[in-house]
């Protein structure tokens, strides 16, 4: 079987590498010799992470997509643009395609993936969510006996290494962001990572594979953790919570909710404990209850591992044409975010005054909200406080018109903090 990669930089270099390192196990599995026999990179001149003498190097990537010597193209560029019209390309020439590339599938995999099936080939794409772990296939195949009741997983390494370090050093954001961004973690422009954006993308595929419904990337509600503070980590952690950047997705009354924002989740919690740039998703489904899934969810040969995995299951022939992993796709009405019920934590900065904490508390009765847990805590020589207060679960709706109010309140001197509270039940 000749491979075709477009693009040798990080990912497409650890599929090299993991390939001739594990050249005699991938052979026992498949009974196949597996063969890179082109690759199509920006320039010829710089220098890789692997050996590339015994492929032919090209800076035509469409040359790679049209060989008719190729069975198999790896598309490893990225992007949305050049990389969906590459797809097309290769697709249109009856090869199959494999791809890491979270924001082509989610943008466009139910056309590219409608294309695959009428011409008869395979567009995979494992390593697209939370690198080399093999979630997707755990949705599609280890689960298949089960209605997904919950997937709430920690998808993005950036994000992540950015909460754990605030909370474990003390740190605050733009100091953790511009060693993320030093180490490479995180981009020059980081918008993607801490904003929630990537995590979107990889929400929407988990959640079409988890409730067999198309695409929908634009029904995500997404938030991101740059407006996370210290004092935030600091009250979540004295409340017995980690902070965690969540991609959450579950049906709910038969409606389907997919959200990213920033979570409080209890301490007790696998998830809670996930720490660094490692991802993890919590699957529950209603046989098997449920089930965590840890490991890498960038680098090269995490990420190649995956690539490769979906490489073995074409040439083993135990990938089906159904789109994602369904016969038959499900219409799901989407659920309206201010319907969604949740605990929150709120952080207030208000004057430390006789009567301001009832004023918040009796405001927030007057909207059927009460509260479980409340801090309070003098933070400057201008008599103001930090009160953090954690909810009963009530709609997003009832809270954003109770915070509304309190607001106006003139003790009240910053945007009130809205996070989620998740127990994960």
């Amino acid at each position: 079987m000749n491979i075709g990669i477009l693009g040798l930089g990080t990912v497409g270099g650890g599929v090299v590498n993991v390939l001739n390192n594990n050249k005699s196990e991938i052979f026992a599995r498949t009974g196949e010799q597996i063969n890179i026999t082109h690759g199509a990179v920006k320039s010829i001149s710089e220098p890789r992470i692997c050996e590339d003498g015994n492929i032919n190097i090209t800076e035509d990537a469409f040359s790679v997509a049209n060989n008719p010597d190729v069975d198999v193209v790896l598309e490893l560029i990225g992007g949305t643009t050049i990389a969906k019209d590459l797809v097309i390309a290769a697709i249109n020439n009856n090869k199959h395609v494999i791809t890491a590339n979270k924001a082509l599938i989610a943008t466009h995999g139910n056309e590219l993936l409608t294309l695959a099936k009428q011409k008869n080939v395979h567009l995979l794409f494992e390593a697209a969510v939370a690198g080399g772990i093999p979630i997707l296939k755990s949705l599609e195949q280890g689960l298949s006996a089960n209605k997904i009741e919950l997937v709430a997983g920690i998808i993005n390494g950036t994000g992540n290494f950015i909460l754990t370090e605030m909370r474990d050093k003390g740190r605050d954001f733009a100091d953790v962001l511009k060693e993320a961004q030093t180490l490479g973690y995180a981009e020059a422009d980081p918008t993607f990572d801490v904003e929630g954006i990537d995590a979107a993308h990889k929400l929407a595929i988990l959640a079409s594979i988890a409730y067999g419904c198309e695409l929908q990337m634009d029904k995500v509600s997404t938030e991101g953790i740059s407006d996370i503070s210290g004092e935030d980590v600091s009250f979540a952690t004295e409340l017995n919570y980690s902070i965690k950047h969540l991609g959450i997705a579950k049906k709910v009354n038969g409606e389907l909710q997919m959200r990213v924002h920033p979570t409080l989740i209890p301490k007790t919690q696998l998830l809670a404990n996930v720490d660094g740039v490692m991802n993890a998703v919590l699957v529950k489904g209603n046989a098997v209850g449920p089930t965590l899934y840890y490991g890498a969810g960038a680098g090269a040969e995490a990420t190649a591992s995956a690539v490769i995995a979906d490489l073995v299951d074409i040439i083993k022939g135990t990938v089906s044409h159904d789109v994602f992993g369904w016969k038959q796709l499900i219409e799901i009405p989407n659920c309206n975010p201010g319907n969604v019920e949740s605990v929150f934590y709120l952080r207030l900065l208000a004057t430390d005054k006789p009567g301001v904490l009832a004023d918040i508390t009796a405001t927030l009765a007057k909207h059927n909200i009460s509260v479980e847990s409340v801090i309070q805590k003098q933070i400057d020589q201008q008599n103001n406080a930090h009160i953090a207060i954690i909810t009963n679960s009530v709609k997003t709706d009832d809270l954003q018109a109770a915070t509304a109010e309190i607001q106006t309140h003139e003790f009240i001197q910053d945007t009130i903090k809205i996070i989620h509270v998740e127990n994960l039940d």
